[in-house]
């Protein structure tokens, strides 16, 4: 992997991944852009012990452009987007309408192709390694900075996700603080550790998944299954399996087998309804350890937290989606209207060959 790091035109860092060593990467950004102004705040709430962030500025994002106007596809024709070059294999840049600035973190969308009509389920292995190792670099960059805690690298596709730009893409979080759902996960492994004398949570659930039925496929250092209590119809969590608290720490051999078992995760996703149904709509994200304090949470340390990857989808069948109404949303107590043991056997009947 050769890494190209550039400025935009108003002082935005973007940053080139290429498959080559070779690569030259010298293009220069002629638009003529102001320099970028954000709004971000992010604000607590005392009751429920969350964070809100509050960003106005997003109002005015790209919304739903034409393919020959998307702002992700490379610089050609005479036509310049966010990628000055004419080509690319995956790039980074910082977010034009970022959710989280400055003190209060930072935004990169993650171009995994040139190619606008493609998903990241037609990548290579390659090119899906090569999107890996770029999440990797982004990680270790992003941990560093003074006022980030937590870094998330996920994936919205789809329209009914609320997906604006069509082009395959995702994003990564740079969090000033430790999320919810994450500060969740580690007091259940700070209780878990408590009770049973020093035994992790992590472990014991992959323990259990590997010896049930919702088990979807097994490689020699992955494991995907739906877990016991699924919120969403189909969903699928990814680990590795020697448990590593980010994606800094995972070995070689895990690099190298999961763009394989990841592409054919994806793969199946788009099976489960049928041919003849559009793509299915999904979240994938990856779940690593915070990098801040973990004085929150007594008892553990970050090599107790286990990263993996949720996969999931809000269609629950053809036609049909799932919708977060009064008990999700007004209360967090999710409904799911399929049983995880029969979405993991759908899943498993539609292996490729």
């Amino acid at each position: 992997m050769k890494k190209t790091s550039t400025r935009l035109a108003d002082g935005r860092e973007l940053v080139y991944y290429d498959l080559r060593d070779d690569t030259v990467r010298d293009a220069v950004d002629h638009r003529p852009l102001d320099p970028t102004v954000t709004t971000s705040e992010v604000r607590h709430d005392v009751l429920l012990g969350d964070a809100v962030a509050i960003a106005s500025h997003r109002q005015g994002r790209t919304y739903h452009p034409p393919a020959d106007e998307c702002p992700l596809c490379p610089s050609a024709g005479g036509r310049l987007s966010e990628i000055p070059d004419a080509s690319y294999d995956v790039v980074v840049f910082e977010n034009r309408f970022p959710s989280l600035a400055g003190d209060s973190g930072r935004c990169e969308v993650v171009c995994f192709t040139s190619d606008h009509s493609a998903s990241f389920a037609d990548l290579t292995e390659e090119q899906a390694r090569l999107v890996l190792d770029a999440w990797t670099d982004r990680t270790s960059e992003l941990s560093s900075l003074p006022s980030v805690e937590q870094v998330f690298c996920f994936e919205n596709r789809g329209s009914e996700i609320g997906v604006t730009l069509g082009h395959p893409h995702g994003q990564i979080y740079a969090y000033p603080f430790t999320t919810p759902r994450t500060a969740l996960m580690l007091r259940s492994v700070a209780a878990h550790k408590d009770a049973t004398g020093g035994e992790n949570l992590f472990d014991a659930v992959l323990e259990r998944e590997l010896a049930g039925e919702r088990v979807v496929l097994e490689g020699e250092h992955w494991a995907a299954f739906v877990p016991y209590a699924a919120h969403w119809p189909y969903e699928v969590h990814l680990y590795p399996k020697r448990r590593v608290p980010d994606l800094l720490a995972l070995g070689e051999d895990a690099r190298s087998e999961f763009p394989k078992v990841y592409l054919e995760l994806l793969r199946r996703l788009d099976r489960i309804f049928g041919a003849g149904e559009p793509p299915t709509p999904y979240i994938s994200a990856w779940h690593q350890a915070p990098f801040g304090q973990m004085a929150d949470f007594e008892g553990v340390v970050r090599e107790d937290f286990a990263l993996h990857l949720e996969l999931f989808t809000i269609r629950r069948t053809s036609g049909k989606l799932k919708f977060l109404a009064g008990s999700e949303s007004g209360m967090s107590v999710f409904i799911n209207d399929v049983p995880p043991e029969r979405a993991a056997e759908r899943l498993r009947e539609v292996a490729g060959s």
